[in-house]
């Protein structure tokens, strides 16, 4: 039985290689995200047939397009065994205090909502189809544990991941689906090019931080999405090593 994963945020980024891990294992993927034209770069990339991929634009934080995008899932492969919520969004980097409300509500949207509905959606589609059962890998990221200066949406949605992922894993036990987190620290993608330049740290100083080859969080995944469901990898990070993350930096 070929699998199917569905990967959200797929046009870019950490979603984009995942995407692509997961063609070149020969799983069916279904890519979501905003701008079509990115997910057909991302198959494109691959150098995999558009038989085994299915391109969905979606916005994660509206029920009826998720619903939509699930139902699109279900219509093309017949299943669905691996959700990645992968989607998300930040905010400017400026102190709490003058974060406009329509930055937090946008963050929220993507970070949180949108992991809530495509889980729900999920765990619809994954207790009726037969075999039963599938698996959710949340992207939680290092900020689900520790949080960078002027961070407040984006930090507290992914602190929201945290008791998603915990939560989800305990009610889709009676229908074998086991849901994960995957915390990532200082992959290399566009986003996190200005890691290479410098960042803000804790104590007001600016420094250049130590990165990763985002291909390593794709094998992560990979390895997370390929135990049977009668295992689960609950919290998984994967970091560059001499990151500022544990000890005082």
């Amino acid at each position: 039985m070929n699998k199917t994963a569905l990967v959200t945020g797929a046009g870019s980024g950490i979603g984009r290689a995942v995407a692509q891990a997961f063609l070149h294992e020969g799983y069916n993927v279904v890519l979501a995200g905003r701008r079509v034209e990115q997910l057909r770069e991302t198959v494109a990339r691959a150098g995999a047939s558009e038989a085994n991929a299915l391109c969905v634009s979606a916005d994660v934080a509206d029920p009826d397009q998720v619903k939509a995008l699930f139902d699109a899932a279900v219509a093309k492969f017949g299943r669905v065994d691996v959700l990645v919520n992968n989607a998300g969004a930040g905010a400017p980097a400026i102190p709490l205090e003058d974060l406009a409300f329509e930055d937090w509500a946008r963050v929220v949207g993507a970070n949180l909502t949108g992991p809530f509905l495509c889980t729900q959606n999920a765990f619809r589609v994954m207790k009726a189809q037969v075999p039963r059962g599938g698996r959710i890998i949340n992207n939680g990221s290092i900020s689900a544990t520790s949080p960078r200066p002027n961070s407040i949406a984006y930090t507290a949605t992914k602190h929201g991941v945290t008791g998603l992922t915990k939560t989800a894993s305990l009610d889709g036990r009676k229908y074998d689906i086991a849901v994960g987190q995957i915390d990532i620290g200082n992959a290399l993608t566009d986003m996190a090019m200005a890691m290479t330049k410098g960042v803000p740290q804790a104590n007001g100083d600016i420094a250049v931080e130590p990165v990763m080859d985002v291909a390593h969080v794709a094998k992560t995944v990979l390895y997370m999405a390929d135990l049977p469901l009668d295992a689960n990898a609950l919290f998984v990070t994967v970091m560059a090593t001499k990151m500022p993350f544990v000890g005082r930096g």
